[in-house]
């Protein structure tokens, strides 16, 4: 599910044990990434797929990338792989507001 970056927070305030993943690379990760986000990079497909298999499917997860639609497309192949529970930050993180770790 695509959601604004308001929505996006409010909908993670809520869910208290969910889970923030960065899908961008390492550099840009490295670059600056959202506080508690952990890394799982969808530009390195085997990698990729590795994470996504080990990933909690009763889970929640917020998932975001550079401008959302990588996070978009990592949202659907959560979907294919039954995590049900993925919200997408529409804009990524050019639009993020709040506080970036670096």
């Amino acid at each position: 599910m695509d959601l604004t970056q308001e929505k996006w927070a409010a909908q993670q305030a809520v869910k208290s044990n969910s889970i923030i993943l960065d899908v961008r690379t390492p550099e840009e990760f490295e670059a600056g990434h959202l506080v508690n986000a952990q890394l799982l990079d969808i530009r390195n497909p085997t990698s990729f797929m590795e994470g996504l298999q080990a990933l909690d499917k009763a889970q929640t997860y917020f998932v975001y990338c550079r401008s959302g639609a990588r996070s978009a497309q990592a949202c659907e192949l959560f979907k294919q792989h039954g995590i049900s529970d993925c919200y997408n930050l529409l804009g990524g993180i050019l639009e993020w507001q709040g506080e970036i770790v670096s």
